[in-house]
């Protein structure tokens, strides 16, 4: 599993993804896109890559990587996830940040899911702080703008099905 990540949500989604399909018996190698290097390793079963938005874009790093692979990830059961506040608060925006990542790539993968982010307000510095805080305040739904927390609005049951769904088509495609 290849994910790229700004701020550690993604690699957060990307660990309990890995401990899922570890509990049912998979051999799971979890890597940061930068480190990853360009091409997919020979020999996996199936390969899901996660990829976080910011500033209505996916990460570079993924987008580049895909289209790298493209050929290598048309051969394996794939899944891909995006990590982005608007899939808390805003599902067509997240959607449609998928679909201009499908387009970008060219990739379809069988399995997507969108997952929330997290505002980590104690985290970042002075500027990025009151820049996120703005941010939230002009996005739909609900997000928290008091800045001496931290938010995470990842729905970690849904992580977790996204999961157990792609170990079950592991599964079948090896039966």
């Amino acid at each position: 599993m290849t994910y790229g990540t700004s701020e550690g949500q993604t690699e957060k989604i990307a660990d309990v993804i890995a401990d899922v399909l570890r509990a049912r018996g998979h051999d799971v190698h979890v890597l940061d896109i930068k480190e990853a290097g360009h091409a997919i390793p020979e020999g996996y079963d199936g390969v899901i890559v996660g990829a976080s938005v910011h500033v209505g874009k996916h990460d570079k790093h993924v987008v580049d990587f895909v289209r790298r692979n493209h050929g290598s990830l048309s051969g394996v059961p794939t899944a891909f996830f995006s990590v982005s506040l608007a899939a808390h608060g805003d599902q067509t925006e997240a959607e449609r940040y998928l679909e201009q990542f499908k387009d970008e790539t060219g990739w379809r993968p069988e399995r997507t899911a969108l997952f929330g982010g997290a505002l980590l307000y104690t985290h970042y510095g002075f500027l990025k702080r009151h820049l996120m805080k703005r941010i939230a305040d002009d996005k739909p739904g609900s997000l928290g703008t008091d800045t001496s927390r931290d938010y995470v609005y990842t729905e970690w049951d849904g992580v977790k099905r996204f999961a157990e769904d792609f170990a079950a088509e592991l599964e079948a495609a090896a039966a």
